[in-house]
């Protein structure tokens, strides 16, 4: 049996199968039934690694073992083999989130944040930055940063910028919004799209129109995150940022943001 291996890459990304585990699955696929002497041959698969193989794909609900002599093996359908596959990983991730969710409050979350805060205390203030690459990274990050706010949010990012930051932390800007916390989000916002963005988050953010490319966020002018590329320009994977706790910098960026932001136009103007 000839498989690409390019169709073997996709599967065991797919699946989340070893190179073994993708051989024996297709072969036996092609074949319907067969015994494991069968399937080692046709994958290619040593014979010694084919028990093995075929017992986990067992676990993992991609075949079923018909009891005889000697031992054959059935195909599931690849559509029921789907559905299992997302059951599993549901079920995996549910139980991986329900553990985490238990550390809260215990000892074990307690000794890590004395860990951390006992580090931050030996860490020079020039050592309090780094790189941030990729976008989804990039919002991870920008999340972080933003839950942790307790006075200011202020924000300068470009139109899709400005859209994508209402779909991804929409819920985050509500949640600090009730604990006092000032947002201030400087876009453009004279598309059809921005301006209904600036409706979804009128209640929770003050939003003010402006034509300068810059893409920051500043968090009670302490902590700031500039991103360094055009986001029209680069792809998302290639995004990067340099993030910084320093209040000198990020406050003085704030000063300058300030003397702009008392020029712009109220998004209530634009939209009306």
């Amino acid at each position: 049996m000839i498989v690409k291996e390019e169709f073997l890459s996709k599967l065991r990304t797919y699946f989340s199968l070893n190179l073994y585990e993708v051989k024996i699955w297709t072969a036996l696929l092609s074949r319907g039934v067969s015994t494991a002497g069968e399937l080692s041959d046709i994958a290619n698969v040593p014979r010694s690694r084919s028990y093995d193989v075929l017992e986990s794909l067992k676990k993992k609900g991609f075949i079923v073992m018909k009891f005889g002599k000697p031992i054959k093996y059935l195909a599931v359908s690849p559509e029921e083999v789907v559905e299992r596959v997302k059951k599993n990983m549901r079920f995996d991730a549910d139980t991986k989130i329900k553990r985490l969710a238990e550390l809260k409050g215990t000892d074990v979350l307690e000794e890590l944040n004395d860990l951390h805060n006992q580090g931050v205390e030996l860490v020079e203030p020039s050592d309090l930055s780094g790189s941030i690459r990729g976008r989804h990274n990039l919002y991870n990050h920008l999340d972080l940063m933003i839950r942790s706010a307790e006075k200011s949010v202020t924000i300068m990012t470009t139109g899709p910028g400005f859209l994508r930051k209402i779909e991804g932390l929409k819920g985050t800007f509500e949640k600090i919004k009730k604990r006092g916390v000032k947002i201030r989000i400087a876009a453009p916002i004279n598309t059809k799209e921005s301006k209904q963005a600036v409706k979804d988050i009128g209640s929770v953010a003050d939003v003010r129109h402006t034509d300068a490319k810059a893409r920051f966020v500043i968090v009670d002018g302490k902590e700031l995150a500039f991103m360094v590329m055009d986001d029209q320009e680069v792809h998302p994977t290639y995004d990067m940022a340099v993030w910084v706790n320093t209040p000198f910098f990020a406050s003085a960026l704030e000063s300058l943001f300030e003397m702009a932001w008392n020029e712009m136009k109220p998004a209530k103007e634009i939209i009306k």
